[in-house]
């Protein structure tokens, strides 16, 4: 249990930050779903579509510290990799 001032001001910053990550994270999930379900309807426009809307969204979870940079990239990759072997 936080005691002094300051430490009781940073459980009230971890809270606000770890709600503001959670919806962040939860929004970038729901892209790459959106991606998933493209590759497995077998729609390669679609999921062309859905994979860019994907992108910026994963590297603004990086820029903004939700994500390892390596960590989107390679999802990225992968995702990038599977779309193009739907045609």
């Amino acid at each position: 249990m936080a005691n002094t001032p300051q430490s009781k001001k940073r459980a009230r910053q971890n809270e606000r930050r770890l709600a503001v990550n959670k919806a962040r994270r939860s929004r970038i999930r729901t892209f790459l779903r959106n991606v998933e379900e493209a590759i497995a309807s077998g729609d390669k426009e679609a999921a062309t579509a859905a994979l860019r809307a994907a992108q910026p969204e994963l590297m603004r979870g990086v820029t903004k510290g939700v994500f390892h940079k390596n960590t989107a990239a390679r999802k990225i990759s992968r995702l990038s990799s599977r779309v193009k072997s739907l045609g």
